[in-house]
């Protein structure tokens, strides 16, 4: 889960910046932790107000779309994310959304206007409102990083980016959409089991394995910039609840997988064969039990194409924004 660097529309990329050890979580936070609250049920009778998204700095436009860094409230936290808006009259009942949910960065070096800024700006002249929240902890975000696997606050503070849009008089909430990128094609899969109004996902490179695949086939290097206290959250999960294979039913509770005949849209799944950092195998188990159960999947597969599938990424690109056109 490597942060994002494109080789491609450099144009449109944020000033590269140097990726250092990401500062220690307090042990507070860490001890509050417990993988029972990655629950699907108990995510579900949570609440997701969002709240109205505060303009904090106006960005230089984009072609055809305004750029904002705005915040929301999470939980009490104030999350920071970049808003694009579309120029122009909306369409009846609003403009066709997009929450954008970016892969690991180191979040102590993570910034709001950098990294997945050609990705966004493609749906953003399509002619989607789009929002990328930045997480807990991540840049100028409040609260800490704890990870999204085994703790709840990146599930929260995606689900209450998409209660901040529901609320929002320029959004057209019966056409809301997600689009997420490793990690964050984890907390889509997530997000759209939680809540059926989620029209459509896509998906590139996601970590969207169960628990137990991601526990016994996901052999990919950890990244150095990961704090140990984090790390070891998995490791106090197991001592507390067992593996997956010894307490499958509470594991799979955890798991979007286990859910997937509640997802109220389709998908679309992208992977390249040469990922080097998340398993093709989770791309490939997730689409072929889509089909099992008769859920509308689309999977494309690059070969010899890495993480952030460089060598086809217009085609990607091009691919998700017809997605979107064809069933937001």
């Amino acid at each position: 889960m490597k942060p994002i660097f494109l080789l491609t529309l450099p144009l449109l990329l944020g000033a590269p910046v140097l990726y250092t050890q990401a500062g220690a979580q307090s042990a507070a936070a860490l001890a509050k932790v417990d993988v029972a609250d990655m629950g699907i049920q108990t995510a579900r009778e949570k609440k997701y107000p969002g709240s109205a998204l505060k303009v904090l700095t106006n960005l230089r436009a984009g072609a055809n779309y305004s750029r904002q860094v705005v915040s929301y409230q999470s939980g009490g936290l104030s999350i920071r994310a970049l808003l694009t808006v579309p120029t122009g009259t909306p369409p009846k009942g609003g403009w066709p959304t997009i929450v954008f949910n970016h892969g690991y960065i180191p979040p102590n070096v993570y910034r709001t206007t950098e990294r997945y800024v050609a990705y966004q700006d493609a749906f953003a002249r399509a002619g989607y409102l789009t929002l990328k929240s930045d997480y807990r902890g991540h840049g100028s975000s409040g609260g800490e990083a704890l990870g999204g696997y085994y703790s709840p606050g990146y599930t929260d503070d995606v689900m209450n980016a998409l209660g901040s849009l529901k609320r929002d008089k320029r959004v057209n909430a019966a056409r809301i959409g997600m689009w997420g990128h490793s990690m964050g094609g984890f907390l889509t899969l997530r997000a759209m089991v939680i809540d059926p109004s989620i029209k459509a996902g896509v998906i590139w490179a996601g970590v969207v394995g169960d628990y137990n695949d991601m526990m016994t086939k996901w052999t990919s290097k950890v990244p150095a910039s990961i704090p140990q206290g984090v790390l070891n959250l998995r490791k106090k999960a197991v001592a507390k609840y067992g593996t997956p294979a010894s307490n499958p039913e509470f594991w799979n509770s955890l798991s979007a997988n286990s859910y997937l005949k509640d997802l109220n849209g389709p998908l679309q799944l992208h992977i390249g064969t040469a990922d080097e950092d998340v398993a093709v195998v989770f791309h490939t188990t997730l689409s072929r039990d889509l089909k099992a159960i008769g859920k509308p999947v689309a999977s494309y597969v690059y070969p010899g194409d890495n993480h952030n599938l460089s060598r086809n990424l217009r085609t990607a690109l091009n691919r998700s924004v017809q997605f979107f056109k064809d069933n937001l």
